[in-house]
């Protein structure tokens, strides 16, 4: 009987790989053929995963079609430095193939001689849609927002509007709606397409458009337009400005941007770095940036080890102290780290506001007392069980509930404070609870040891 030939082990292999690979190799042509046969998307993810002299060679080897919508795909950094190394006419002609609103993003970061012949490249018409887009701060929905738009009349039936769309054919992209509007733009409503689709022909729009709807102004941040579509489960929505007149549209796949940006930020903030932080940027300028943070906690670290400092006697006459000293600051780090970053997400959510603040506050407050008896209790157990010294282990279980009230209500007050100041709670808000968890640790324990054990 013959044998079954071997089945041969399916090996997948990573993109990224292949392309560095075909980059060492010299082969420019297996490079181009495998950027083919990527979105956009994952062209600027590759640039961005290689190191400054393997993405510079991608980046000559880029078809010139694609630069342009390649570019708005990097994050700034990335993509600042690749400007920087782009002659001024192939950065102009790069930007042709553009979306407006993504050249709105971009010219911001170019040089001014580009900025204007960019400009003066531009037709009339696109012109001015760059120059409206611009005139709306960054970070708001009139900047956000999309001008290629469709808007019918109320007076006009379904089947005028649907040989409307097939003369317009094909339609902007996540076009789930049509926007109302009277004669002078006055936004009034929305025209769902399925409504088109789905109800006679000879129905008016007016009859069926949707008047309760969402709607944002135009200087509105776009941190609220993601929590609106978070909330409403939006497709798309109508950008307005104070008159009502329609500006606009945003639409989800903006919204996913602005969420995981906003994701990335938090994240990347938690350690001190920059959410357009380039993975792959010269050591000098990552080192820089770094050293801010960790010269910030070298203080607060010296500011703890001044208060251990201030209780050297105590810690030479009983040296289990110094044994327990890690137990009362870490649980507190802990503690208050939940509170922190429960806060941090009700501010960014728009959940924390003044008139639930103070029920919020005595809410951690109860947890921390809750956590600290039942905490303080385990832990005075344990540390009498392993020296032997009932009044080590009281003063170990009350420096531990003290520090636990006053860190878990820190995390809510730390952000909250530096939300007033303007300071991002993301960025410096660990640094500073773990500098009040780490002082008042130490001081309630090697405190108290010194009043009622020496």
């Amino acid at each position: 009987m013959a044998s079954a030939p071997p089945i041969e082990e399916e090996t997948t292999s990573n993109p990224l790989d292949n392309i560095i690979g075909s980059l060492k190799a010299g082969d420019d042509s297996a490079v181009v053929a495998q950027l083919e046969q990527l979105h956009i998307s994952d062209v600027a993810a590759s640039l961005e995963s290689l190191p400054p002299d393997l993405r510079q060679q991608l980046w000559e080897i880029l078809p010139q079609e694609i630069e342009g919508e390649t570019l708005t795909h990097l994050s700034e950094e990335v993509r600042a430095r690749i400007i920087g190394d782009m002659e001024n006419a192939e950065l102009v002609a790069a930007t042709q193939t553009m979306e407006v609103e993504d050249l709105a993003d971009v010219i911001d970061e170019l040089p001014e001689d580009v900025s204007e012949a960019i400009l003066d490249s531009l037709n009339n018409e696109r012109r001015q849609r760059l120059e409206n887009t611009l005139s709306f701060a960054d970070g708001t929905a009139g900047r956000l927002m999309s001008t290629d738009v469709i808007s019918v009349r109320t007076n006009v039936s379904l089947a005028v509007v649907l040989r409307y769309l097939r003369y317009l054919k094909p339609l902007p992209l996540h076009t789930d709606a049509l926007m109302v509007t009277d004669e002078n733009g006055i936004y009034l409503g929305k025209l769902a397409i399925s409504t088109v689709v789905s109800e006679h022909p000879e129905t008016m729009v007016g009859d069926v458009m949707q008047t309760d709807i969402d709607q944002v102004q135009a200087n509105a941040s776009d941190h609220d337009v993601a929590t609106l579509f978070e909330r409403r489960d939006l497709i798309s929505v109508a950008v307005l400005d104070e008159a009502n007149h329609l500006l606009g549209r945003i639409t989800i796949d903006n919204v996913v941007d602005i969420i995981m940006a906003e994701a990335d930020k938090a994240l990347l903030a938690s350690g001190g770095l920059k959410e357009d932080e380039d993975l792959f940027s010269p050591v000098f300028s990552s080192a820089k940036r770094r050293a801010v943070w960790l010269g910030i906690n070298l203080l607060t670290v010296f500011l703890a080890a001044w208060v251990i400092g201030r209780f050297e006697e105590v810690l030479d006459k009983i040296v289990a102290l110094a044994v327990l000293m890690p137990v009362a600051a870490s649980m507190g780090g802990i503690a208050g780290s939940q509170s922190l970053t429960l806060t941090i997400r009700g501010l960014a959510m728009g959940q924390v506001t003044s008139a639930n603040l103070r029920w919020l506050g005595n809410k951690e407050l109860a947890v921390g007392l809750l956590n600290g008896l039942v905490w303080a209790l385990v832990v005075a157990l344990v540390t009498y069980a392993w020296f032997q010294n009932t009044g080590i282990a009281l003063v170990i279980a009350a420096a531990l509930m003290l520090n636990l009230i006053v860190a878990t209500f820190s995390g809510v007050l730390i952000p909250v404070v530096l939300t007033r100041m303007n300071i991002d709670p993301a960025l410096s808000g660990a640094v500073v609870l773990t500098t009040v968890t780490d002082v008042v640790g130490f001081l309630c324990f090697l405190g108290l040891a010194t009043l009622f054990l020496l």
